[in-house]
């Protein structure tokens, strides 16, 4: 599902080579594979404690917070291209601000209410459509070791209870694996 919602995404700004994306929320699982799977500069928001991990997946870290918008803006001083909000954390007028005072430049995969108040467009998988189509292309990322989602933990079938409560109430920056049957 992350790699169908990141590409999504993607595709709906029409990232491409030479361009600069910055996408808010990018050390989550969404945030990470659309970091990943960019053909484009990406500047990416995380906690202090992700920056080093958005580096190693080929973003320039940034703090997210206040100041985003001076942060983001020194290491792109005209701006970005595109702006993509993982997160929701209520920074869509600086998103749209950053991509040049342009809100269809500007995607949020989590802020419905923020897009309906500032023009810009909300991705719903449901009402969009999918990106299936670009699945075969991430396998063969997989394959060749550009692309990475980190397992944050494995459960055993019988524990899915603690797994949906550890998805719901943790900061989790990898995937909750359920394993059905034998072990890993």
């Amino acid at each position: 599902m992350a790699l169908e919602t990141a590409t999504r995404g993607l595709d709906q700004l029409a990232v491409t080579h030479g361009m600069t994306l910055f996408v808010n929320g990018a050390s989550g699982g969404i945030g990470s594979a659309a970091t990943q799977l960019a053909r484009a500069r990406v500047i990416g928001s995380a906690g202090a404690a992700n920056q080093s991990y958005l580096a190693t997946i080929g973003a320039e870290p940034v703090i997210y917070g206040d100041g985003i918008s001076e942060r983001v803006r020194a290491l792109a001083p005209d701006g970005v291209d595109v702006a993509l909000d993982v997160a929701g954390n209520g920074v869509l007028p600086e998103l749209i601000a950053l991509a040049g005072g342009a809100p269809q430049r500007v995607v949020t995969l989590a802020d419905f209410q923020g897009a309906e108040d500032h023009g810009v467009h909300f991705s719903n998988g449901f009402k969009d459509g999918n990106a299936f189509h670009a699945l075969h292309s991430i396998g063969e990322l997989i394959a060749s070791g550009r692309f990475w989602l980190p397992v944050e933990k494995t459960y055993p079938l019988a524990d899915i209870r603690e797994a949906h409560h550890a998805g719901e109430h943790g900061r989790i920056r990898g995937r909750l694996v359920l394993v059905v049957g034998g072990a890993l």
